[in-house]
């Protein structure tokens, strides 16, 4: 190890990636990332400020960046700019992009080092110091095909049917669908679909089942590539293409690749129950309902995203499941915040008065609200993270589910979907605190049953109502009575469910009206039932006076009053008869 201090400048957009590599290599004491920036402009600004104190040892560059904004400076462009105006100041591109021509043409220009995101941490720690000293590094890359691709065997005629067959589940589906979402639909009508909805999905399940996937192998030069067809698009599954070179003292990777279809994950499970409507089952209003049923879709299929992008830089991180409870709300606002500039776009631009502003920026500033009303809020989410980075068991019932088990995924796919829906809401909530009535964003995000200024007031005030009720009254009830209550996917929309933890801390620590609410409950509790006995003891006695005394006495009397009015009458009749005999 080199006694120099390295001091390194960040470049990457991804705030996750930056913040999993600087979080590793704190471990190591030659090596410190002093600056990070999102922008080639922004780069170049810090980098002029840190080497007129000559501060800056070396760069770390993502060559993709600026790549979806065309008037963005691009990640070639600026190695060129940094190369020209440093020369000496080495730079390693820790990069996800792959085009041979890309990378050849940045070795062109004079950048000292390539590895692709995704190698270990102890290598790009190695590659660093390599730099540092002078020397260079740059792992394989990819050849330069010149040949066309190899043709593939033609997919089997059960992997034709399988298609076939799930093509027309897909298009009954979205007719059904469509069906469902009629505003005026009666209620049998609604029992009919949903009905007709769930034989399409079993049959799909079926299907799946009984006709599975083909696996088509495809031979390419230096290595071996596994494609696996699915119904939803084609998607690689996992493979050893090539190992990263070995460091010294440790044995060469195998260069085999093993090919294991895996069973669905909760994650799998979560992206394919997004496909419904995603109506509110529940009594609560939640801010997501606001959106259409396409951007409500696209919002919780980004935050799903973005939460497997964070797992992943974590474990290039090598964070340990000690540091998750100190980095959980870091964590969560890094996934709101990303998720929230994907949703609405970094650059999205809107016209206020005579201004323009990017309305990333306006969200972003409520940040500590979000964090303190809806982030902070949301349950298990360590117990989530140290399962999916660590597979520790999860707790169900006092009992420890191992991972992979029924029961733990069972439990990850309710952890993840709650979670995906509060971000969610997280996200809409701070539209409908700065942005909730410009007409733009009404006609391009907003239902069509929230477009008046009039509706948007009274779903405010419903959420409003919601906060002070969850504050006061709900969450004061879980915690009493031991359970988390849980937002989740069900086949036919968003419905809400509970889940047994114990909550003995919270509840020692509640004060004011959220401490006097479970007294309450408490009260109740004890009362209750000899209260409930009392009035029975009661009402057994009222019943037994109406009945057997006042009931019985009026019974008596009427049967009287009957037989005497029967006696009188009959004594008429015969005294008539009698004068007619005269």
């Amino acid at each position: 190890m080199s006694d120099r201090l390295t001091q390194i400048l960040l470049i990457d957009d991804d705030p996750i990636f930056r913040l999993g590599l600087s979080t590793a290599l704190e471990a190591f004491s030659d090596l410190q990332v002093i600056a990070e920036v999102d922008t080639g402009a922004a780069a170049m600004e810090r980098l002029a400020a840190l080497q007129r104190q000559a501060s800056v040892n070396l760069v770390v560059l993502e060559l993709t960046l600026g790549r979806s904004h065309s008037h963005l400076l691009s990640g070639l462009s600026l190695c060129q700019q940094i190369k020209a105006d440093y020369p000496d100041l080495p730079i390693l591109l820790l990069t996800a992009e792959s085009e041979p021509t890309q990378l050849s043409a940045a070795r062109e220009l004079g950048v000292e080092g390539y590895c692709p995101k995704g190698c270990a941490i102890g290598i790009i720690v190695e590659v660093i110091r390599q730099l540092r000293e002078g020397e260079s590094y740059w792992q394989m890359l990819p050849a330069l095909s010149t040949v066309p691709v190899p043709a593939v065997r033609p997919p089997s005629w059960h992997h034709q049917l399988r298609l076939s067959g799930l093509q027309q589940i897909e298009d009954a589906l979205a007719m059904v669908t469509s069906q469902l979402q009629q505003p005026k639909l009666s209620n049998l009508d609604w029992l009919f679909w949903s009905g007709r909805r769930r034989e399409l999905l079993a049959a799909r399940w079926l299907v799946n089942q009984l006709l599975p996937t083909d696996v088509i192998i495809v031979e390419k030069k230096g290595g071996t590539q596994v494609q696996d067809r699915r119904s939803t698009g084609e998607q690689l599954t996992s493979f050893n293409h090539s190992s990263p070179r070995p460091l010294p003292g440790e044995p060469a990777q195998n260069s085999s690749f093993s090919l294991s279809l895996q069973p669905s994950t909760p994650q799998d499970v979560t992206l394919a129950k997004l496909q419904s409507g995603l109506p509110n089952l529940t009594d609560v209003s939640l801010e997501i309902d606001i959106l259409q049923v396409e951007k409500r879709r696209d919002l919780l299929y980004i935050v799903v995203q973005n939460f497997e992008e964070m797992l992943e830089a974590l474990r290039f991180a090598q964070v340990t499941i000690e540091q998750l409870p100190q980095k959980r709300s870091r964590l969560l606002q890094d996934l709101w915040q990303v998720s929230l500039t994907k949703f609405f776009g970094k650059y999205y631009t809107l016209a206020l008065g005579k201004s323009e502003v990017e309305i990333v920026n306006v969200l972003l500033s409520d940040a500590i609200f979000v964090q303190t009303e809806i982030l902070d809020k949301i349950p298990l989410v360590v117990e989530l993270l140290a399962h999916r980075l660590f597979e520790a068991p999860l707790t169900i019932d006092n009992v420890a589910y191992p991972a992979r088990t029924p029961e733990a995924l069972a439990r990850s796919e309710l952890l993840l979907q709650n979670l995906m829906i509060q971000v969610g809401n997280g996200v809409i909530q701070t539209l409908l605190n700065r942005l909730a009535d410009v007409e733009t964003i009404k006609q391009s995000f907003y239902d069509s049953r929230f477009i008046s200024s009039r509706e948007i007031a009274r779903f405010r005030n419903n959420l409003s109502w919601k906060y002070r009720r969850v504050q006061l009254l709900d969450e004061p009830k879980a915690i009493f009575e031991s359970r988390y209550d849980l937002f989740v996917l069900s086949d036919i929309g968003i419905k809400k469910t509970s889940i047994y933890a114990p909550r003995r801390q919270e509840l020692e620590q509640l004060r004011g009206i959220p401490l006097a609410v479970t007294i309450a409950y408490e009260f109740r509790d004890a009362i209750a039932p000899r209260l409930r006995g009392t009035v029975a003891w009661v009402g057994k006695g009222v019943v037994y006076v109406l009945t057997q005394v006042l009931g019985r006495g009026i019974g008596l009397i009427l049967r009287g009053v009957i037989q005497g009015v029967g006696s009188a009458l009959q004594e008429t009749r015969f005294s008539k008869n009698g004068e007619r005999g005269k």
